[in-house]
């Protein structure tokens, strides 16, 4: 092959990059790529290059060092002699905890005044239209400032409300509840209620599949909720009741015993759980009306219940209009935790974000983690939700 034509090949194939399509967008993805490598580059070595020249180390020794910090509360044995990590994992729990029981609040509070909403009752309906509406237009640190000021409005734990004969205390301190004390033998029922769970997954798998080829319907709901609640509460019997109470009592300044919800928990736990619930409720009720009234007709024309109507026609098929948003609300919630500094709530940003970030001046390692920590959780939920989202859709035959 001459030189010429060698020229004129190189420059035939130079140009199928600009005139087929498929070659010219791989050329203009490993343009994008090598620029995104390239940005990456200089930001870290620019990050180096200020450190150096500031004197500030790098690295996750800071870890291991003493935090000097107390923590209102926590999950797991901890005082200010532990390692800043140790820190970090008790306010990586706080976070988990608020989200957790958070997500579960909201999801009830938000269905139920979602199906409210719809009410034929005109007075209840519009009492939950103005708690939608105020609720979702006025920001969420606001709603957690004002929760938090009017818990630490109640008495003082002297004077404190009590409830149940005694039992349950509520004051300025947080609400007091008996605390458990597991004895030998209570191992097996958390074992069996497992175990349970897991029957009751493959029992409505089971009974689906024999739906879909005979038609036949087993009491599912029924026969799982005898299976989840029933089994462990007579392996608890048959062992005897391995489990005692131990009940507050008022001491000379303060209670002593139980377990106690902290203010700061509460006020923020019920803020989220109120503030994202304002959102789930549209969610809930924009998944019932995307189903059409025809199937409430043709159900109530074979002659099922209200109750059935919603829970077996109406709830399934709303479900694919309500997971997806009802997932980015679980998020917000997640991420909106991180106001909880401001009422002094130690969750990971109070602790790894906070205070051990300006003892250390390990600003961008503490940073780091606390996205990393945050990205965690959020693919997690997502990762759920889309498992839910996934079998709860519509199946076309």
């Amino acid at each position: 092959m001459s030189l010429a034509e060698a020229h004129v090949g190189n420059g035939f194939v130079i140009s199928r990059l600009w005139t087929e399509k498929r070659y010219r967008s791989i050329f203009f993805q490993i343009i994008a790529l090598a620029l995104l490598i390239a940005l990456i580059f200089f930001i870290v070595n620019n990050t180096i290059a200020n450190l150096q020249a500031l004197g500030v180390s790098y690295g996750f020794r800071f870890l291991a060092q003493p935090s000097n910090y107390d923590i209102n509360q926590h999950l797991i044995a901890y005082d200010s002699t532990s390692t800043h990590g140790r820190a970090a994992i008790v306010g990586l729990l706080n976070t988990g905890l608020v989200a957790v029981c958070g997500i579960i609040l909201a999801t009830i509070l938000g269905f139920t005044f979602g199906v409210l909403r719809l009410s034929n009752n005109w007075v209840m309906s519009r009492i939950v239209y103005v708690y939608i509406e105020a609720t979702r237009n006025v920001p969420v640190l606001l709603q957690i400032l004002l929760w938090h000021g009017t818990i630490l409005n109640l008495p003082t734990a002297k004077n404190a409300i009590v409830f149940f004969s005694g039992t349950f205390f509520l004051s300025n301190r947080g609400l007091t509840v008996p605390g458990p004390l597991p004895e030998p033998g209570f191992q097996a029922v958390p074992i069996v209620f497992l175990i349970a769970v897991v029957g009751a997954i493959v029992f409505t798998r089971w009974a689906k599949r024999v739906q879909d080829e005979t038609g036949r319907i087993y009491p599912v709901f029924l026969i799982n909720t005898v299976a989840i609640i029933g089994l462990p509460v007579l392996t608890f019997l048959v062992t005897g009741t391995p489990l005692s109470w131990e009940i507050a009592e008022m001491g000379r300044f303060n209670l002593a015993g139980g377990v106690t919800l902290r203010p700061e928990f509460m006020a923020l736990w019920l803020a989220l759980s109120f503030y994202t619930a304002a959102f789930i409720a549209e969610v809930v009720r924009a998944g019932i009306q995307s189903v059409s009234e025809g199937q409430t007709e043709a159900a109530y024309s074979l002659g099922l219940r209200p109750g059935r109507t919603t829970r077996m026609i109406i709830v399934p098929q709303a479900l694919r209009v309500i997971v997806p948003p009802l997932t980015s609300q679980y998020l917000n919630l997640t991420k909106n935790s991180s106001l909880a500094i401001a009422i002094g709530y130690m969750d990971i940003t109070a602790t790894l974000g906070g205070i051990t970030l300006n003892q250390t001046g390990q600003a961008m390692e503490a940073v780091m983690l606390l996205m990393a920590v945050y990205l965690s959780f959020s693919l997690l939920t997502s990762l759920f939700m889309n498992w839910y989202n996934h079998h709860t859709k519509l199946v076309e035959r």
